[in-house]
């Protein structure tokens, strides 16, 4: 279903879904429906790719860290994480509903980090504590009550000083003219988005620059270099999409807020994002396998931390070379009515986002649910009324990372670079937390 509002001069087009009320659904599907609420939040509020990861980030971790209990060897992720403190523990000989603790933990987390859609939150949130509130005697209900916010708070401790409320502070960041480097691209002109993200406090890695690609191309105007290849390959294709190229580049769009214009009149569209549509695959392979509630958490977790760092060390780089995008070299220097198929975002080329963390999420699901592990992606349907069938985690990131060249958004190079990247950073995922 299609909403619209009117702000600012501008319609908003918000992909909506009606969602039914919670009762006496299973515990999986109670933190399944948890994290689908968070999603819709993160689409209507707009944030940024980054952010939207690091919302997911403490929200799974706060809900993985309390329900894990219901399976006594499931093991404190938390604890093989940088910066937080020894999280709590239930006391022992007393009863407990995970679920609602891991409920809990989850809302608290993300009312305190900072939504605006409040209201839809409060409303969800009431029904969950609604159903446990009937089947559950008073002392178990606020003990798990109380289990969740003590979870919540060690989890926030850790955000409070993340570096992100320093980073709200920054300057705004508006690229070069210096020939090669980035520069705010159209139809908007908008400013680099997150340009300091690299100051983040990472999860795993030892720092953003841990796993630093290669140098990208050197910057050439003459016909015969590198970079001016890399350049008219995204052109020739271009003007020669196929339409299975144009589904592909529509399918893994995931720009969270595109601007359209129409004379006088903007029309923002709101999507999911790319951190959005891997936890939205994390979804469908525990349905899938019929995971239990402390399985669906960790495979929520686990994919929430490789987009998390997977987004720090490719802001890094993106900052540090920051790399002149194809809509700007194709238009002055190959063809002045170049108009890229799909709208790019406003950061620099080099790496791609979308390669770096569809790579680093799909390395840790492949892991967790295996190699060969064939779905159907309906993550993305209500928004855009679109799925896609995979025969693996690695295939859904593979087309994932060359829909932005189809698109006209990235070079080759950025989306190769960025693949290599993203696995990277998820095989160390798998390393220091799934092996240990």
């Amino acid at each position: 279903m299609k909403c619209c509002m009117l702000a600012g001069g501008i319609i908003f087009f918000i992909a909506c879904s009606t969602k039914k009320t919670i009762s006496n659904v299973p515990d999986a599907e109670i933190l399944h429906q948890n994290q689908d609420l968070l999603t819709e939040v993160i689409i209507y509020d707009v944030f940024t790719p980054p952010v939207a990861a690091r919302l997911y980030v403490y929200t799974s971790l706060a809900s993985y860290e309390a329900v894990r209990f219901s399976d006594p060897g499931a093991p404190s992720i938390a604890a093989k994480l940088r910066g937080f403190a020894k999280m709590p523990e239930p006391e022992q000989g007393k009863a407990y509903d995970y679920t609602l603790a891991a409920s809990q933990a989850f809302f608290t987390v993300t009312r305190n980090i900072k939504v605006f859609s409040v209201d839809s939150l409060k409303k969800h949130e009431n029904a969950v504590y609604r159903m446990f509130s009937d089947k559950l005697d008073k002392a178990t209900y606020d003990r798990s009550i109380a289990f969740g916010d003590t979870i919540a708070k060690v989890i926030l401790a850790r955000a409070k000083n993340d570096g992100y409320l320093i980073s709200r502070g920054k300057p705004k960041y508006l690229g070069s003219k210096e020939p090669g480097k980035w520069r705010p691209t159209p139809p908007d002109y908008l400013d680099g988005v997150e340009w300091c993200w690299n100051t983040m406090k990472t999860l795993v890695l030892d720092s953003a620059a841990q796993f630093m690609p290669p140098r990208p191309p050197q910057f050439s105007l003459d016909t015969n270099s590198f970079f001016y290849k890399n350049a008219n390959e995204v052109y020739t294709i271009h003007k020669n999409l196929t339409k299975e190229q144009e589904t592909i580049a529509r399918y893994w769009d995931d720009n969270p807020f595109v601007i359209e214009h129409s004379g006088h009149l903007m029309f923002g569209t709101k999507k999911i994002t790319p951190g959005g549509h891997w936890m939205g695959i994390a979804a469908i392979a525990a349905r899938q396998t019929k995971a239990n509630p402390v399985q669906v958490a960790k495979g929520y977790v686990m994919t929430a931390i490789a987009l998390y760092d997977g987004f720090i060390a490719c802001w890094d780089e993106k900052y540090r070379s920051s790399v002149v995008r194809p809509v700007t070299y194709i238009d002055e220097h190959i063809d002045n009515n170049f108009v890229p198929f799909l709208q790019t975002p406003p950061f620099p080329e080099y790496t791609s986002g979308h390669s770096v963390i569809t790579a680093s999420a799909a390395t840790v699901l492949e892991y967790i649910y295996g190699h060969n592990f064939a779905f159907q992606d309906t993550s993305d349907l209500r928004y855009i009324g679109m799925q896609r069938h995979f025969n693996s985690f690695g295939a859904a990131a593979a087309e994932a990372s060359i829909s932005r060249v189809y698109g006209g958004i990235h070079y080759r190079t950025g989306v190769e670079a960025g693949a290599a990247q993203g696995k990277k950073v998820g095989e160390l995922i798998i390393e220091k937390i799934l092996k240990q």
